[in-house]
């Protein structure tokens, strides 16, 4: 269950087969090279933790997977620059099937705009590190701010002194013309 040299950073692939009919329970931990991987894939300046609980369920060919990922982040601030850490907890609820009962599931669920088709099942397994690193980064805020941060505009020091305080100048009043 480490990771493996495929350019994922963090890989656990768990094969079908190996799913009891009783489901299974999974509860990972990412190791501090693949966290690292993570944090300059999600373009983030790190991430501290990385945790998941999934629970497994086959369903016919396929697998219902259900579960949490939780996590720390290190981000900037967008508004003051300063270096801030987030909590990421992201609820995965996914269902997989092998591509061909993919395709059939849409169809049939063409009809209800709520329902989402199933992810395909490659090879006959699935990665659960993949499928925490996706949760992972599609839960991490992408305009970080500090607590009680907030953006104000910069203020010109004189009123008087833009670029257009000539042409105020000329400007007649809106009754000048009526006298």
């Amino acid at each position: 269950m480490g990771m493996k040299n495929t350019g994922i950073p963090w890989s656990v692939p768990v094969a079908v087969d190996d799913i009891p009919d009783t489901g299974l329970h999974v509860i990972l931990e990412a190791p501090q090279e693949a966290r690292g991987a993570i944090a300059e894939l999600a373009d983030v300046r790190d991430v501290p933790a990385l945790s998941a609980e999934f629970d497994l369920k086959r369903e016919g060919a396929g697998v219902h997977v259900s579960g949490r990922v939780s996590g720390r982040v290190g981000q900037t601030c967008v508004v003051t620059l300063e270096p801030i850490e987030n909590l990421v907890e992201e609820a995965i609820d996914v269902e997989f099937a092998p591509a061909s009962a993919t395709e059939a599931k849409a169809v049939r669920k063409r009809g209800r705009s709520d329902a989402e088709p199933p992810e395909p099942l490659v090879g006959n397994s699935l990665d659960l590190g993949v499928l925490a690193t996706e949760f992972l980064i599609l839960g991490i805020d992408p305009y970080p701010r500090k607590r009680g941060a907030e953006f104000a505009p910069p203020q010109p020091e004189d009123a008087g002194e833009h670029p257009f305080a000539a042409l105020q100048s000329l400007k007649k009043p809106p009754d000048a013309s009526q006298s």
